[in-house]
């Protein structure tokens, strides 16, 4: 069954990213079931934040342990990111790219596109990457390295779960934070940096170089800006801006407020 999957995707594959783009919207709705904290329940905010972030954790969960997988058992991907790939990494990619679709759909009719304006250029980057992977069969390798980042992204959407429910002085938020940072480093911006530095060592003999640089000089600059509201919100905190940002969460439009805020 798992090698029909996998050949009906590669056959189909504006259908296959379709459809889990589908399946990630349903599990969005199975997970409305689950009960909120109640500081999250009673701002829309919040709550919409709160569930929106669920279905994330599930995506990074899931491709997270994937890719680390994927790599583990294929170790030629890492070096090969051009013209290696396996069928289930190529499922992979349209697995990420189906969430990638729902969550971009979930910012913006949900009326949060202003807010996120960051999350839905990282969407974009990463979604014209993807879908020229999986149309020309082309990177899919390299696809599986750059969602290794997924590892990371499980401890930051911790990060902001546990702040939405008013938990950061939590034993447990304490120790995620430190983890955060730690797979933030190994697997973040390690990938990025590889990845950059693979197409720049093999610039003149891959296809659309020059269009993978700029995406990953991008999306390196933004993972940078990241990083550093990253340390400076968690480990040099500053008072005056903490009070603006519970403010602007408990009163006034918060659905302006934006993700990074925190």
């Amino acid at each position: 069954m798992e090698s029909a999957l996998v050949a009906w995707a590669h056959r189909n594959t504006a259908l296959a990213v379709a459809g889990f783009a589908v399946a990630f919207r349903c599990t969005h709705h199975l997970l409305r079931n689950l009960p909120l904290p109640k500081v999250v329940r009673i701002d829309a905010f919040r709550t919409w934040k709160w569930r929106n972030l669920s279905v994330s954790m599930v995506h990074s969960l899931l491709t997270g342990i994937w890719a680390v997988t994927s790599l583990i058992l294929e170790p030629d991907m890492v070096h090969k990111i051009y013209d290696f790939y396996t069928p289930l990494s190529y499922l992979l990619v349209c697995v990420s790219s189906g969430y990638f679709v729902q969550d971009a759909c979930d910012i913006i009719f949900t009326g949060h596109a202003r807010g996120s304006w960051e999350f839905l250029l990282h969407h974009f980057l990463v979604l014209c990457s993807f879908l020229y992977t999986l149309f020309s069969w082309h990177y899919v390798a390299g696809a599986v390295v750059a969602l290794l980042v997924e590892v990371n992204s499980v401890t930051l959407h911790m990060r902001l779960m546990l702040k939405l429910a008013e938990a950061q002085h939590t034993p447990l938020y304490k120790a995620n934070r430190l983890l955060n940072v730690f797979t933030y480093v190994f697997f973040r911006l390690s990938a990025q940096f590889y990845l950059t530095w693979y197409i720049h060592y093999n610039y003149h003999v891959l296809d659309q170089a020059a269009y993978f640089m700029v995406t990953m000089v991008l999306m390196n600059i933004m993972i940078l800006i990241y990083f550093y509201r990253l340390i400076r919100a968690d480990f040099f905190p500053r008072k005056k801006r903490h009070a603006e940002q519970n403010g602007s969460a408990h009163g006034g439009d918060s659905s302006n407020t934006r993700f990074l805020n925190d």
